[in-house]
């Protein structure tokens, strides 16, 4: 399966998401990496069976200019909706509440988070993948408050700390194509956490329709 991964902004290095997702590397998906904004077309997106978001709404980790234009969030929702996927993965949902597109074809964007802390991921039952690769699991990360659009879509996990419960991860389907969003991942260490990991390997292959 082939992966591409747009990444990097100030918050967000992408030699951190690098290798915090290189060891899926090793498990038969093919990874392309985008990091500066100037670098994506959409012949590239069309190359790839699931384009991962983990960037927010900046040109690159030295110019914070927004770079999602109304013609790019067109293409995403159009990549989507002719049968292809696309995972947003924690900073790919920031930024973006002022991109009505992009917030309806993904169902949701962040708002804020306090000072990383204790956060556990909690896995509903109800989930399109082997339960026995959706593990809960206690992580020091930035917990992320998000806005949702709850008709739109369907939680599979949640995040829990002293501040509160959030929607972690959920899925919607637009056209022939699907949507994944998971919160977490801010640290290398979140992103190398072996239960995380599976879940990212689970929602790559539904996203990209292997279960079809």
């Amino acid at each position: 399966m082939k992966i591409g991964i747009i990444c990097d902004d100030y918050w967000h290095p992408g030699k951190l998401i690098k290798e915090g997702l290189e060891p899926l590397g090793k498990q038969g998906f093919q990874l392309d990496y985008t990091q500066h904004a100037s670098e994506w077309s959409r012949a590239w997106m069309d190359q790839q069976d699931v384009v991962v978001l983990a960037k927010s709404n900046q040109v690159s980790a030295t110019d914070t200019t927004p770079w999602l234009t109304e013609e790019i969030q067109l293409q995403f929702q159009s990549y989507v909706e002719q049968g292809k996927g696309l995972l947003v993965l924690h900073a790919g949902t920031v930024g973006y509440r002022d991109e009505p597109v992009f917030f309806e074809l993904v169902g949701g964007v962040f708002q804020h988070h306090p000072a990383a802390c204790s956060v556990t991921i909690v896995h509903k039952d109800e989930t399109p993948w082997d339960k026995a690769h959706a593990q809960d699991f206690t992580v020091h990360d930035e917990h992320y408050f998000m806005e949702v659009i709850d008709d739109r879509i369907q939680v599979l996990m949640t995040s829990e700390s002293e501040h509160g419960t959030q929607p972690a991860g959920w899925i919607r389907e637009q056209g022939k194509g699907r949507v994944c969003v998971l919160t977490p991942g801010h640290l290398l260490s979140v992103l190398q956490m072996e239960e995380y990991q599976a879940t990212i390997k689970q929602a790559l292959k539904w996203c990209g329709g292997s279960d079809r």
